[in-house]
């Protein structure tokens, strides 16, 4: 049982990935069907659910996703979530002929406490197929930094919450270089503790 109550106008880093740490996404199909439940999700027209909450950034990666949301009205988060995860698991279990959980339990969610949190998250999210080494984050189709660097025209977020507080879109791709570059130092520093 999640032990966090959502509250409405603050800001929430949501998070999953597959049971065993299996592939969520294996084909492009299966990240365009995952963006287009979003992307659904937000035609819905009041009173409907629609406009519950707000996505600020995103990443999926093959075996987990990020995400970083503001809840705008009751139970936004948790009807959203809901629906996605229930919604993309029955598409890939029958896709894939298996049955049974697709995602490692409840979704995760940490709520963000202040400004440079939800900054340094964004970047976070933002950077994160650079940080687990899969592709350079401002070439990852399927996260919302092409959007934020005006690479691509249209996206599911609201990046205003994040780009007021820079001056520039290049002194913002600066910022996330630096939480890249950061995580992934700390992430070595980690490594090489365990192992010595």
């Amino acid at each position: 049982m999640r032990n966090i109550k959502f509250q409405n106008q603050k800001y929430y880093h949501i998070y999953n990935r597959g049971v065993d740490k299996r592939k969520i996404f294996i084909e492009k199909s299966d990240y365009l069907r995952f963006l287009d439940s979003i992307k659904e999700f937000f035609k819905a027209k009041p009173p409907a659910r629609g406009l519950a909450l707000k996505f600020v950034c995103y990443c999926l990666n093959s075996n987990h996703y990020h995400f970083l949301l503001k809840q705008k009205k009751n139970k936004g988060i948790e009807n959203f979530m809901h629906k996605l995860g229930t919604g993309y698991t029955m598409y890939f279990n029958r896709k894939y002929s298996r049955s049974g959980s697709l995602f490692e339990g409840t979704y995760k969610a940490v709520e963000v406490q202040d400004n440079s949190g939800l900054l340094w998250l964004s970047g976070y999210i933002n950077g994160n197929s650079e940080i687990h080494q899969i592709a350079k984050a401002e070439d990852y189709q399927w996260s919302s930094y092409a959007y934020y660097l005006n690479k691509r025209k249209k996206d599911i977020c609201n990046k205003e919450d994040v780009l007021d507080h820079f001056s520039s879109v290049d002194e913002y791709r600066d910022f996330v270089n630096i939480v890249i570059s950061e995580t992934i130092a700390k992430k070595e520093e980690i490594k090489n503790y365990v192992l010595d």
